[in-house]
């Protein structure tokens, strides 16, 4: 009994200056858990960066296909450009140069002019042809659909000038027609 009694004064005598220092004590579950977060959420991450670097293909893809649409529309759109220049030559001018009212100089200066935007025409398509052929100082499609838009826009400057020439010869020859009628009518006084 006395050593019950004494371990109990010990017990309070000590009571207050006792501090106790031993490790604390962690739930394993806990980092497992967290490992798994940590583990799934790389897995998420990398799997958006995939999702990322398969959209930007599909973006650069899709602007290809852009940049090549818009290449062939101006490439079709300057080959009815020309084949217009072309009709407007074969027909109108042939009819302007038949009349009569076109004197013979004047003959050689509208062949020359028609002749002059037929050429600029020819080497437009021969640019055209140069630029889709080769890779032409390594041209990205972006600046290829741009030169080529370049290009219509000249051919459909050409078409208007060449529909304003043909306009212009077409008042000429009819103002002389006229000029003609009224100086070589039958008067009756």
């Amino acid at each position: 009994m006395r050593r019950i009694i004494f371990m109990c004064l010990l017990a309070l005598g000590t009571i207050g200056q006792v501090n106790a220092q031993g490790m604390p004590v962690y739930d394993n579950t806990n980092f497992i858990s967290l490992a798994k977060q940590i583990v799934e959420a790389g897995k998420q991450t990398q799997s958006l960066i995939k999702t990322v670097n398969f959209m930007k293909e599909q973006k650069e893809r899709i602007e290809k296909v852009s940049n090549v649409i818009k290449q062939l529309k101006a490439v079709r759109e300057l080959a009815r450009n020309n084949e217009r220049l072309f009709d407007v030559v074969r027909g109108d001018v042939r009819d302007i140069l038949n009349s009569p009212y076109i004197t013979p100089d004047e003959i050689s200066r509208v062949s020359q002019s028609f002749e002059k935007i037929i050429e600029n025409s020819l080497e437009d398509l021969d640019f055209v042809q140069q630029i889709l052929s080769s890779d032409y100082l390594k041209m990205s499609d972006a600046e290829r659909a741009k030169v080529l838009k370049e290009r219509e826009q000249n051919s459909k400057e050409m078409v208007a000038e060449i529909e304003q020439k043909t306009r212009r010869y077409r008042d000429i020859i009819s103002f002389r027609e006229m000029q003609d009628r009224i100086n070589n009518r039958e008067t009756d006084y």
